[in-house]
């Protein structure tokens, strides 16, 4: 098979790539049919949070194949520093992997090196989610997976900031994840947390602007609907749209005050 032909694991750059905007599911509750269930509906993708939810590697592992099954691909965020995980998830099946607080140029250096093969990276051989689910041989798969398995350095303190153009130009980053509340305390000085204040939304701005500039997409994260449209609308071409345990307190709610009144 050709490794032009479009897959699930290559969706996400081949979308990406042509300019698409996409919305994500976000979940972080440990049982691996969540994140399957929210595959099903209209998200162009899922995205598994080990940093702050409660979901495990082996938990997340087991949600992959759920999330490819239903011809979306997966995302992963890590904790962080936990580097070690980046290449078991990408030989797990994930189309992205996020890293948080890539905050000097060796944090970056450091998640490329173990997400790209070589002579790029440093990743060793052992994928057998990710190869199956690329619909590719071997050879095949090792040539192209460097293209399609996508590094997202997450932009979230004034220490990223100000090296931003050094990450955007690092070959083996391929977007960049602003984190909203991390990034309104550092830019706060550690005086509120609010994801959705002025002073963001200009950081989004620019650090759109500057990936732009190279042809690099910016992913972003948002508690609610109405934010994310605000962050597609100040150019993120990758949003994340609140949560599991936000849809399930939306809907009980919601239904509450249907049968309430």
């Amino acid at each position: 098979m050709s490794s032009a032909k479009p897959t699930v694991l290559s969706s996400l750059a081949d979308r990406l790539g042509k300019g698409d905007t996409l919305l994500s599911a976000w979940c972080g509750l440990p049982d691996p049919s969540i994140a399957g269930v929210l595959a099903q509906e209209g998200f162009d993708a899922v995205t598994l949070d080990m940093q702050h939810g409660p979901i495990t590697l082996g938990e997340v592992i087991r949600a992959i194949p759920l999330i490819n099954a239903a011809g979306k691909p997966a995302l992963a965020r890590i904790a962080v520093g936990e580097f070690q995980n980046v290449s078991k998830l990408f030989d797990a099946g994930v189309s992205g992997v996020i890293a948080p607080m890539i905050n000097t140029m060796e944090d970056a250096r450091r998640l490329a090196a173990y997400a790209k093969y070589p002579p790029l990276g440093e990743r060793s051989w052992g994928s057998y989610g990710g190869l199956g689910a690329s619909g590719l041989d071997a050879n095949s798969y090792l040539k192209a997976a460097n293209r399609f398995s996508m590094t997202f350095a997450m932009i979230e303190t004034r220490e990223a900031m100000a090296i931003l153009d050094d990450i955007l130009a690092l070959e083996g980053i391929d977007a960049l994840f602003v984190g909203p509340s991390d990034l309104s305390i550092a830019l706060s000085g550690g005086a509120s947390v609010n994801a959705s204040a002025k002073e963001v939304d200009e950081a989004l701005r620019h650090i759109v602007a500057r990936a732009s500039a190279v042809n690099k997409p910016v992913a972003f994260y948002a508690a609610s609907a109405e934010r994310a449209k605000e962050g597609v609308e100040m150019g993120a071409r990758l949003v994340t749209v609140m949560s599991d345990t936000g849809f399930l307190r939306a809907a009980a709610q919601t239904a509450l005050k249907v049968v309430r009144g």
